[in-house]
């Protein structure tokens, strides 16, 4: 590992500076369950680590009567463990659980996640089902993005140089039903080969999925096509044939793209059956 600066702001006015300060070229530390990993292996080498643990309120999960917040230091395992994402989107704290070890989820952040911009970053499938927003911090203060506007590409978001992200959050749902589903080779601790989550509230329904594109993406077809409907065996097999047409994923190491394409017809199916 190349040496590095190391800089720690107690304020997001001081961070901005400071990533003024360097024209932009500062690496954000977080959980750096990424970050260290990736300057470890060489395939980073920051002259400039800015690390925001020490950023009071951004450690917090803030429930509003209509909303909640997820602050950019909230850590996977107080996600998973929290008593509300617990009760109310039971489908949010798993995937939460899902990521890593739990020494691993003792470090790494639902931010974290997000930000990487994994392809099979297994929090954003839930966030993006719950339309979730996310919170910028920059020279014009703080902006909101719609999560599924956020990701541009593999490891790409819209983040400029000296912005921060602050938190994401979503609207509370009481009729939000939602399974999270994650296939992987081991049952524990590996990146999903395929994970998705589908949401039902009303007779809408939202359905999105990792690891089958450069981004996690919702199926906006198969959602159309499914709302207002009843659900019948006959429904939900024309929805599967939908979702798999609308993934574009690729075959590697962990999967072929015919064997992805089919899982998501799989998993649709498994979580609509569930409502018949």
């Amino acid at each position: 590992m190349k040496t590095f600066e190391y800089l720690r702001p107690t304020s997001l006015k001081e961070a901005l500076d400071m990533l003024k300060n360097h024209d932009g070229n500062v690496s954000i530390l977080n959980g750096g369950t990424d970050l260290i990993v990736r300057m470890r292996e060489g395939h980073s080498s920051p002259e400039v680590v800015m690390d925001i643990k020490k950023i009071p309120g951004l450690d917090q999960i803030q429930v509003d009567e209509d909303r909640i917040t997820i602050g950019a230091t909230v850590l996977l395992n107080d996600l998973g463990l929290n008593e509300v994402i617990k009760t109310r989107y039971p489908y949010l704290a798993q995937a939460a659980l899902s990521v890593g070890s739990k020494q691993v989820r003792n470090r790494a952040t639902c931010i974290g996640n997000i930000c990487n911009a994994s392809p099979l970053a297994d929090t954003a499938t839930p966030l993006l089902a719950l339309n979730a927003d996310v919170h910028i911090y920059g020279e014009e203060g703080i902006k909101t993005v719609p999560l599924k506007d956020f990701f541009v590409f593999v490891r790409k978001t819209i983040l400029k140089p000296t912005e921060i992200v602050t938190g994401i959050s979503f609207k509370q749902d009481p009729e939000a039903l939602g399974i999270f589903t994650k296939m992987s080779r081991r049952k524990e601790v590996d990146l999903s080969t395929v994970c998705s989550t589908v949401m039902r509230s009303g007779t809408e329904y939202r359905i999105s999925c990792g690891a089958v594109a450069p981004t996690p993406v919702r199926l906006s077809k198969t959602e159309a096509f499914l709302s207002g409907k009843t659900l019948t065996g006959e429904v939900i097999e024309e929805a599967c044939k939908l979702a798999e047409g609308e993934v574009t994923p690729i075959s590697d190491i962990r999967a072929s793209e015919a064997y992805r394409r089919e899982m998501v017809g799989v998993m649709l199916r498994h979580a609509l059956s569930e409502w018949l």
